[in-house]
């Protein structure tokens, strides 16, 4: 006799059935948004595995970016540091499932990060579980809508109540692998809070590096605790003594000193960056 199926548990169930098999091997990432997208409508998802204080590793991605791997590169050889899912997960420990909205400062579409990245993604929408699977090693599964559409309320309470789920599966599948121990993550966020610190007063610093994050004037004053016109007056010294004009040029430059330091251990990344010779010119 025939039987209704009830769907969401009928999802529920092809998530792990797909997921299962596939553990300890290369299938499992894609099985796992697989599983995921019988549960949700997802236009676009990539899997990103931290591991053990390792640089990030781009387990699996469905769409390439529209200017190449350039802006992937950059990604997981610095950038990343900016991210408020991995700021979420590594700074703040946290956990779970979430939208961006919930993570990301506030004028976080404004900032140049999001215009390099997520805006080259072609993301309107995106949320994703973050994952604990060892000592300093977590996954982002990060899921995209391309569309106007973004996800739902409820779209998001399905994905929480498979959040268990997920949770395990993932350690199931990550827990043997194991970093480097040589901590390349934490030299890089020292390089980070370091950034312009040679050429810059202390509060300058601090302006740059919450700026660099997508915080806006407003929310660099209200962090600080001083005043917009302060906080305004700090980063236009900065600019100047970088020799910066914009946003987008700040955001390049500490890329190119960070990506340039691969043997960094502590200071200002522009010391030895600035210290370069110049390509000589063409005649």
């Amino acid at each position: 006799m025939a039987t209704d199926l009830d769907p969401k548990l009928a999802a529920f169930s092809k998530l792990v059935a797909c997921c299962l098999p596939a553990l300890g091997s290369d299938d499992f990432a894609p099985a796992l948004i697989e599983g995921l997208r019988a549960l949700v409508p997802i236009d676009d998802a990539s899997v990103i595995y931290y591991g053990g204080g390792d640089l990030p590793t781009l387990v699996y991605r469905e769409t390439p970016l529209a200017r190449g791997g350039d802006t992937m590169e950059r990604f997981l050889g610095g950038a990343f540091l900016l991210d408020p899912f991995y700021k979420a997960a590594a700074e703040e420990r946290r956990f779970g499932v979430f939208r961006l909205k919930e993570l990301a400062p506030a004028r976080f579409r404004d900032s140049e990060y999001y215009h390099s990245w997520y805006r080259n993604c072609g993301f309107t929408d995106e949320c994703g579980f973050l994952v604990e699977v060892g000592e300093d090693a977590f996954v982002n599964v990060a899921l995209g809508r391309l569309t106007r559409k973004r996800f739902s309320e409820a779209q998001l309470r399905t994905l929480r109540s498979v959040q268990l789920a997920v949770e395990e599966l993932c350690r199931g599948h990550w827990t043997s692998e194991s970093g480097s121990g040589e901590g390349i993550r934490r030299h890089l966020h020292l390089a980070l809070d370091d950034f312009g610190s040679s050429l810059l007063t202390e509060r300058e610093t601090q302006v740059i590096n919450l700026v660099l994050h997508g915080h806006s004037t407003k929310s660099v004053a209200t962090r600080l605790g001083i005043s917009v016109e302060t906080v305004k007056l700090h980063r236009k010294h900065a600019y100047a003594k970088l020799e910066v004009s914009s946003q987008a040029e700040l955001f390049y430059l500490f890329l190119d000193s960070l990506m340039s330091s691969r043997d960094y251990r502590g200071g200002d990344t522009l010391v030895s960056y600035l210290a370069k010779p110049s390509p000589p010119a063409s005649r």
